[in-house]
């Protein structure tokens, strides 16, 4: 039976949904631009929106797989590209399972957001956190670098990881509320609220049937 739920789940709309994301992800985390001494890029803004939008499972495999096809093509050992994976993964399902948990309470277009922009920040902290932690292990257990040189590259890596969460907070919100209510119309979308919440996906897809002409 768990089989059958299974294949059930992964979907063709599904599968494609996936791949086109992943694909948007690894594009747009290969072009970063300068700012405020650091740079940031829409890759981290793109894994928070396939975890809201697509849920946690596939938002987060979006994220992973074009995250980790970054690293891939861009020559790093493959135990780093795995560690890449993980850690974006997390970042969309975090944002996917507490989004989509927050939203299905929404009944308006502004508690919506205020529900994508938690999920979000949920996202990119757990993100940063496991980015640091990587730096950590790698220096202080790996590396075999002392304690205060250790936190001497924690400290240099930590503005640019939180100038990149804090962008893709602001920007994976705007473009989810602008989206969300043409793709909700689509079956794939109400797989998802099933996965989530059995028996309550007709309730919310009337609501935001009903709340589509007032968001366009």
């Amino acid at each position: 039976m768990s089989g059958q739920h299974r294949s059930k789940y992964f979907t063709v709309y599904r599968i494609v949904f996936i791949g086109l994301m992943a694909a948007i992800v690894f594009v747009v985390s290969m072009f970063r631009f300068p700012f405020l001494g650091s740079k940031i890029h829409f890759g981290n803004t793109m894994c928070l929106l396939s975890g809201l939008l697509f849920g946690p499972i596939s938002g987060g495999l979006s994220a992973g797989i074009g995250s980790t096809l970054v690293d891939v093509t861009s020559g790093y050992p493959f135990w780093e590209a795995i560690i890449t994976f993980v850690s974006k993964f997390a970042m969309g399902a975090v944002a996917g399972l507490i989004g989509c948990l927050l939203r299905k309470k929404a009944s308006t277009r502004a508690v919506r957001i205020v529900f994508a922009v938690i999920g979000g920040i949920a996202g990119a902290v757990s993100y940063v956190f496991l980015y640091m932690l990587k730096h950590f292990v790698l220096q202080l257990f790996v590396y075999g670098s002392s304690w205060e040189a250790t936190m001497t590259v924690l400290a240099s890596k930590f503005p640019a990881s939180a100038i990149n969460a804090g962008f893709a907070i602001v920007c994976a919100p705007l473009l989810f509320l602008a989206l969300y209510p043409a793709l909700i119309r689509l079956p794939f979308f109400a797989e998802e609220r099933n996965a989530l919440q059995p028996g309550a996906d007709a309730p919310d897809e009337q609501a935001e049937s009903e709340d589509s002409p007032e968001d366009s």
